[in-house]
């Protein structure tokens, strides 16, 4: 696997890197600027990202919704910035997962292995997932059967109408009958979107094709089927 590590902490990013090489196999390239790393020829062609959010040059959030448009290779934030907001801002970005400062390094490998289950090619493009209307459940490809909550199987049976397409974050919301506070942007789509993932990565170790689409919404990058 290559990794581009982009944070500006020398020290911090320096022990990171050498773990990951050493312990995990995995190569890994240094940027601790973000214009560094865009302007690399390599730039969109890493199978995964690690970013901080307090960048020089263009900010860790903007530099991933620059990545979302080029690449589907995982990412995940390592940051210090706290707050429900924060996590709400880099998951809608388009980030795996969000790691808060201070952070062991073997949670962080733990992290790059969880994402890439998820984003990594299926062997079977076409295996069908399953939404069972009548029971509640999701019927996964390998078999599996997941008890979903209701707003699980509004998302789902949005996401199964939409044939694969992004779903805007306004239809979603609008399944859910919810709506965007005024003067909030705090709709907790994201944490609810966030909550599914977990909910079907520990039921199964089959890749969960739910992935946000910066400036979108979401989609379904698999057949669903409703029964």
């Amino acid at each position: 696997m290559t990794l581009a590590l982009i944070d500006d902490d020398a020290e911090y990013s320096e022990f990171l890197t050498q773990f990951l090489r050493e312990q995990q196999g995995i190569a890994v390239s240094r940027f601790d600027d973000s214009n560094a790393l865009l302007a690399a020829p390599e730039a969109f062609s890493f199978d995964f990202y690690l970013v901080d959010l307090m960048l020089p040059g263009v900010n860790g959030v903007e530099l991933i919704k620059i990545l979302r448009r080029r690449t589907d290779a995982g990412v995940v934030v390592v940051s210090g910035r706290l707050g429900p907001e924060v996590f709400r801002e880099v998951i809608t970005a388009g980030a795996d997962m969000y790691l808060v400062k201070p952070v062991q390094f073997e949670q962080v490998a733990l992290a790059i292995a969880a994402v890439q289950r998820r984003v990594a090619k299926p062997s079977a493009a076409d295996a069908v997932w399953k939404l069972d209307r009548n029971s509640g459940e999701l019927i996964v490809p390998d078999g599996t059967r997941i008890q979903l909550s209701e707003a699980d199987r509004q998302l789902l049976e949005c996401f199964a109408q939409a044939g694969g397409e992004p779903v805007t974050r306004e239809a979603l919301l609008a399944r859910l009958g919810r709506e965007v506070p005024e003067g909030s942007e705090d709709d907790g789509l994201s944490a609810t979107i966030y909550r599914l993932r977990r909910r079907i990565e520990r039921a199964t170790p089959t890749l969960v094709p739910l992935q946000s689409k910066s400036r979108v919404g979401y989609v379904f990058r698999a057949p669903l089927q409703l029964i």
